[in-house]
């Protein structure tokens, strides 16, 4: 029976690696965890974990993520808090308090990577230099690096070189709104060089820095652009990768460009015989007049004739020589290349590879061997999935790919690497999760809420559900919480509590009527008799939906199989259970209801984990009750003859609204 029920579906299932990796993109380790993390990114992250544990065995699933310990960012918050007496430690310290802070903080949202662990502390930190190291050493080996001398930003009044984001100016890529352009990248993730920031000014001083000449490591990233291309076209094919990933990269893998405002037109045509060779685009009805070129550094020898004689201009996207070191002293130590000493790795490339350490760290704490962190990123047979936010598409997306190919260990490079080689990741990238309608940020002027303050007016899984059903992979959208809407009426639904109500109302109720009518009807022992066909039919199509909305990341179609079959079970519930029904008849609406309850459970299983881990433990079943190997067989499968049930005392809830709520309904 086990095998027709749960092998004999009429249509194609999707198709599931036998291993995988799930990583949710780093926070940095200068603060809490605000709403955006968890919500925008990490529940996400958990639930495609949950469920592939649910579907493919726990044992073959690694969720990884951590705090991003290093980089100016962190250094410069850790100044900011001693100077103004609000943080008495070390940096180390100031890193760590973050790190156990964000910990507890998933861990309240049931959020459950097997390891959260964190670049600069602890053995996690040890390990993570280790692979570091070994990582640019391999790529340098290759010869995938490149010593290139730069100009960095240099503050005469404090006397020190300024890193990452002690420097703040406008981005100079063009359309792009960014006031937040930083030494060579903007908060929206443009790369640019840094001397071509526009209105640099020094975040220690407010003087405007200076330009010295530094030496540092470069990844030869414009080498794979041909590669990338390939790349974004097989991922073109793919119902799994959304389109806001390769339409992102996409608009990077383009010739450089210089755009050039109308009012220099008449100058440029005077020093255009002094440029490097390029094209002049013609756009007539444009602001502005583009001049393309076909190698970055003719482009970058254009930037500085135009500067010298004063002609304003921005920088299109393309493909830039990524940055791999730098001189802040608070990062992973870079290994020593040509003599080349005392620099530090920068922040985002070993951010990029910290999964890996992750599953080498994960695996010792184990007892497994950490040569095993191959079976996972470097097997056909596994796959990695990269949860993240939209801005970091250019690092997960393009750098990261192409460090990927770099390591290959063929000598012709490919787009589809091969049996032991560090795979493609699948990027399931979020649109932005705005605040009140607007883009909400840490350092501007609509605050976020931290995801703790959340906790004080909602469960943890009504944030979920509400988060889950958004449908951020389509579009950005707003998170709109009542209690922190100053736009709100008192009459006006919280979109929260309200995407909640499917579970603390109505599979509640469908929950607790079971039990209570199984106590006094049948002294809580379980209905021995199987669910009626059309119920198994009903199941079978949920589950198949609400697997290839998953397959394919759609998590809020998911809550919509849920929402519906749920209500079906509820009216179900409503018309089957009567008070003058024979024993017969109500044991086969029990059995029939459930089954229902139980196809519920499993399908809300990796969205609403302390709810429905409540349900298992009522039901008194083992793990086994989540398993998609056996997902159409009925509880008396996973129990002996005459089960009873654990005794459910009166007015005991598996989902309910937050205290707060019911205080306001009385008021």
């Amino acid at each position: 029976m086990a095998k027709d029920r749960n092998n004999n579906f009429e249509i194609p299932r999707p198709v599931f690696p036998k291993r995988a990796i799930v990583t949710g993109g780093m926070p940095y380790g200068n603060k809490e965890l605000h709403f955006g993390h968890v919500g925008g990114m990490l529940v996400f992250a958990d639930t495609y974990a949950r469920f592939l544990r649910d579907r493919i065995g726990k044992e073959n699933v690694i969720f990884v993520s951590g705090t991003d310990c290093y980089g100016s960012p962190i250094a410069e918050s850790w100044r900011v808090k001693s100077n103004n007496g609000e943080f008495n430690g070390s940096l180390t310290d100031f890193v760590s308090s973050n790190h156990e802070k964000q910990k507890k903080t998933l861990d309240a949202y049931g959020i459950s990577p097997n390891l959260f662990g964190a670049s600069g502390i602890g053995r996690s930190k040890e390990i993570h230099a280790e692979v570091t190291d070994w990582f640019i050493s391999s790529l340098y080996k290759k010869g995938q690096l490149n010593r290139i001398t730069t100009m960095q930003f240099f503050d005469e009044k404090a006397g020190v070189f300024l890193n990452g984001r002690q420097v703040i100016g406008k981005c100079p890529v063009e359309g792009c709104t960014s006031e937040k352009g930083y030494a060579d990248e903007c908060d929206l993730g443009h790369q640019y060089m840094p001397e071509n920031l526009l209105n640099p000014v020094s975040t220690l001083t407010g003087e405007t820095p200076t330009m010295k000449p530094v030496t540092n490591w470069y990844f030869k990233l414009r080498d794979y652009e041909e590669l990338m291309k390939e790349w974004v076209a097989e991922m073109q094919k793919r119902k799994d990768v959304r389109p806001v990933v390769w339409k992102t990269i996409s608009e990077f893998l383009k010739p450089p460009v210089i755009y050039v405002k109308r009012e220099f037109e008449e100058k440029y045509l005077s020093l255009k015989s002094s440029l490097p060779e390029h094209n002049y685009l013609e756009e007539p009805k444009k602001p502005s007049f583009t001049i393309e070129f076909s190698k970055l550094s003719d482009c970058d020898e254009a930037c500085k004739v135009l500067t010298e004689n004063g002609i304003r201009y921005r920088t299109g996207k393309t493909l830039v020589p990524f940055r791999l070191t730098g001189n802040i002293e608070w990062g992973v130590p870079a290994p020593v290349l040509e003599g080349a000493e005392g620099l530090t790795v920068w922040v985002w490339p070993e951010s990029l590879w910290a999964p890996i350490s992750f599953t080498e760290t994960y695996l010792e704490q184990i007892g497994h061997s950490r040569d095993e962190w191959k079976d996972y990123w470097c097997s056909k047979d596994s796959t990695v999935y990269q949860f993240i936010g939209q801005d970091n598409i250019y690092f997960y997306g393009i750098a990261e790919p192409a460090m990927w190919m770099a390591q290959q260990e063929s000598d012709t490079k490919s787009s589809t690497p091969a049996e032991g080689e560090l795979q493609m990741p699948v990027i399931v990238a979020n649109h932005h999760i705005l605040f009140l309608d607007k883009k909400a940020s840490s350092s501007g002027a609509i605050k976020p809420p931290m995801a703790d303050d959340l906790l004080n007016y909602y469960t943890p899984e009504q944030l979920r559900m509400h988060w889950l059903g958004l449908g951020l992979g389509q579009r950005s959208v707003s998170f709109m919480p009542k209690p922190f809407n100053p736009d709100a009426a008192p009459d006006d639904a919280d979109p929260v509590v309200k995407d909640g109500l499917l579970l603390s109302n109505v599979y509640n109720r469908m929950i607790r009527t079971a039990f209570y009518t199984t106590q006094k009807l049948f002294d809580g022992v379980m209905p021995s008799a199987a669910p009626e066909e059309n119920f198994v039919a009903d199941a079978k199509k949920a589950v198949l939906e609400y697997e290839r909305y998953m397959a394919k990341f759609a998590f809020h179609q998911c809550t919509y199989v849920l929402d519906s079959y749920i209500r079906n079970g509820s009216k179900y519930m409503s018309r089957a259970l009567k008070e003058d029904q024979s024993p017969a008849e109500a044991e086969q609406a029990l059995a029939n209801l459930f089954y229902m309850i139980r196809i519920a459970g499993v399908l809300l299983h990796p969205m609403a984990p302390f709810g429905t881990e409540k349900l298992r433990e009522y039901l008194d079943v083992d793990e086994r009750i989540w398993s998609w190997d056996t997902i159409l067989e009925p509880l008396t499968f996973f129990t002996g003859k005459d089960h009873k049930l654990k005794f459910l005392p009166p007015r005991t809830d598996f989902f309910t609204r937050h205290e707060s709520q019911f205080a306001q309904s009385e008021e």
